[in-house]
């Protein structure tokens, strides 16, 4: 029997990536207002330089091997435990300034005083709209009398924490809630996956892995043998690397699976 779901937040209950794009747009369009600009080019001239400018830093490998993103690195604080987290705060707000001034540059605007204020208002935006997804909610309160939900999330402890600030009622509904940055480690690494397991008390056939990425929540949940479902909300193309158990395009659509696992396993 099922007895432990496990969830991916960002993109899988969360809808981060439209949280973003709504902090950019909003940013690039007041920066519109200051010079003549198109919002959009904006936009993907700083989505390039940071990314460029992210894995220059001593701190990218470590960025990777916890699941931080150079987008979290333009609105983080990052002030958690360790020397690499620390190192993380010292470099953001010359990273954020950066990054918004190389853009600028690129679209043909020299302004370092703009570069620094939208630097400052990306994060104040991406706070404002934290976004989920309509069927969240109702999704979680049909399992959270009849399974033990676990949160399993990359990134770094106070940004992971922030965003369930700003979206209150979600944690609530979690049994657990496991951070990559406080563990040591993030997905894919099967260690990870076998930590929750062995705090949740099951073992990985009595366990769902349910999340976005496939190279994160699909491959570390086989690894260590538990079913996954791959939620495909934007039609993304498979992996001939990484194949799930199940794909669904809406959490809804989990209902049926687990409805058929189980009775699988009892039939066992």
């Amino acid at each position: 029997m099922i007895k432990t779901i496990i969830f991916d937040l960002d993109d899988t209950l969360l809808w981060d990536e439209k949280s973003v794009e709504t902090a950019f747009t909003k940013t690039c369009e007041h920066a519109a207002g200051v010079h003549t600009l198109n919002p959009a080019e904006l936009e993907k001239a700083v989505r390039l330089e940071a990314r460029t400018l992210y894995a220059t830093y001593d701190t990218y490998e470590f960025t990777q091997k916890i699941g931080i993103n150079p987008f979290e690195g333009l609105w983080g604080t990052f002030d958690d435990e360790g020397d690499l987290f620390q190192k993380m705060k010292e470099i953001v707000p010359e990273y954020r300034k950066e990054a918004w001034t190389k853009g600028l540059q690129r679209v043909g605007i020299s302004d370092k005083e703009l570069g620094s204020n939208l630097a400052e208002l990306f994060p104040q935006e991406r706070k404002k709209h934290p976004f989920l997804y309509e069927e969240t909610f109702k999704v979680l309160d049909s399992l959270k009398y009849k399974y033990k939900l676990v949160l399993l999330t990359n990134g770094s402890p106070s940004l992971q924490q922030t965003k369930l600030e700003i979206t209150s009622e979600l944690a609530p509904y979690f049994d657990k809630i496991i951070v990559s940055g406080a563990f040591g480690i993030g997905k894919p690494d099967a260690s990870i996956f076998q930590h929750v397991l062995a705090e949740s008390g099951v073992t990985a056939d009595e366990a769902i892995m349910v999340g976005d990425n496939l190279m994160t929540d699909i491959l570390g949940a086989s690894r260590v043998g538990m079913c996954s479902v791959w939620i495909n909300r934007g039609n993304k193309q498979p992996s001939e690397e990484v194949t799930p158990t199940y794909e669904i395009d809406h959490l809804e659509k989990l209902f049926p699976i687990l409805e058929e696992l189980n009775k699988k396993q009892a039939v066992q």
